[in-house]
């Protein structure tokens, strides 16, 4: 065990519950750490169901294009706790972190504190005390009670689309889990909020209204379109005429355009030469990704195809499905998904997208998580939905059984849980 896993395990144990949606702890251990928080540089702050990381991704391309220094918190991890935190462009050295780690834990002094919180109060320490230009900074869960939502005064604010996701801890509908995730609006703050279904907008708009926010809306104030494979925005400022977003799927050319209107809206430093190069320079691992090496890949013959995304719930499956569709247009082959989820997840909701077109489904537990559905229960649901599924022992297995089918296309998906297990059994980590 690394000297970094050791002292993550220890503030496991902190608290009881993995989840535990409230500002009542986080708030005085900040404040005993001198209130990082409060010292921060200018903060974009992302909360939604699906696309937040994306969003953040393209922001900081299209920042560090102009030259920008960058600050960036994600989660989760999926190989290293190093990628939650990006500290002026680069990814937190070890030795740092786990200086940074050991001293909250030391202020800390066994208070009960979830996990989320006692690694947030770190990167709020490392961000404050290290110069950058901006922090994009993403919500764990939710918004109003989010461990990250200490930030009095956000330079803007984005809303990424809202779905059904964590039901058991946001609300059973999408206007309840709206009434969540618009806990991050603030006064003074601006706004940009994605593409939402009716019930989440009238929720979002009212919860702005109340906070005299006048934010700009995708699809009416601001528009991002895919034309002859290059991305055409248009807002009130003007039209660009963009290259295509270097992630790949239909639903990226929403999630850059929603980035470009919250650069434009908040008057960020980025020129169209900037949106250019960031949007050829964007990444974000285990959405869509194309493995083309390593051992994994290896199992597969030479007409086949791997990729992985860390899709979890059936609105990411459904934009997967869309892409996949895209790519059979393109170059027709077998579509072969293997895959595992968290016992949070409905299995026939998240496969319900790929009806008619997988040819097998190998089903996984998802290895290391004791809260991973068990891989016969998921093959049971989709046998259920219609699927020709199999569990398996292994992703080593479930690969050597999707060799048999000849140029398949083969993805791997459900849980960014597994997506990190998959790029460490590669060896193909993020960098």
């Amino acid at each position: 065990m690394s000297r970094t896993d050791a002292i993550l395990k220890r503030l496991s144990a902190l608290h009881p519950k993995l989840i535990d949606l409230s500002l009542d702890r986080i708030l005085p251990l900040l404040a005993d750490l001198g209130s990082p928080h409060e010292h921060l540089p200018p903060v974009i702050h992302v909360a939604g169901t699906n696309a937040k990381g994306s969003t953040i991704a393209y922001l900081r391309a299209f920042l560090e294009a102009a030259g920008k220094k960058v600050h960036a918190y994600n989660s989760p991890h999926l190989v290293h706790f190093n990628e939650r935190i990006r500290l002026a462009g680069r990814l937190v050295g070890t030795r740092r972190l786990n200086a940074a780690l050991e001293q909250v834990e030391r202020v800390n002094a066994q208070r009960p504190m979830t996990f989320f919180e006692i690694t947030t109060a770190t990167a709020f320490l490392l961000f404050a005390e290290t110069k950058a230009d901006y922090l994009l900074l993403e919500t764990g869960m939710g918004g109003t009670y989010d461990t990250t939502n200490v930030v009095a005064q956000p330079l803007g604010v984005i809303i990424t689309p809202i779905d059904l996701d964590h039901q058991g801890f946001l609300g059973n509908t999408i206007g309840e889990i709206a009434v969540n995730k618009a806990g991050i609006f603030k006064r003074g703050s601006k706004a940009v909020i994605g593409l939402q279904k009716d019930e989440g907008r009238a929720v979002l708009d009212r919860a702005a209204r109340k906070l005299g926010i006048g934010p700009i809306w995708q699809g009416e104030d601001f528009h991002g379109m895919e034309q002859d494979g290059r991305l055409v925005y248009q807002d009130e400022a003007g039209l660009l005429d963009l290259p295509p977003p270097g992630l790949l799927g239909a639903h990226q050319f929403d999630n850059a355009a929603l980035a470009i209107a919250a650069a434009r809206h908040f008057e960020l430093p980025v020129d169209a030469d900037a949106f250019a190069r960031g949007l050829r320079a964007v990444r974000w691992p285990a959405r869509m990704t194309p493995l083309q090496t390593g051992p994994l890949r290896d199992l597969l013959g030479p007409g086949a195809e791997l990729w992985l995304d860390g899709i979890h719930n059936a609105h990411g499956a459904a934009a997967v499905a869309t892409t996949l569709r895209d790519l059979d247009r393109v170059r027709p082959a077998p579509l072969v998904l293997i895959m595992g989820l968290m016992n949070t997840r409905a299995p026939a909701a998240v496969l319900a997208p790929f009806a008619g077109m997988a040819q097998q489904v190998f089903t996984l537990t998802i290895p290391g998580e004791p809260n991973a559905h068990k891989a016969a229960y998921i093959a049971d649901e989709a046998r259920k939905a219609g699927f020709d599924a199999r569990p398996m022992r292994s992703v080593t297995a479930a690969l050597k059984a999707a060799a048999d089918v000849p140029n398949a296309r083969v993805l791997i998906c459900g849980s960014l849980y597994l997506a990190g297990a998959v790029l460490a059994q590669n060896k193909t980590p993020p960098d």
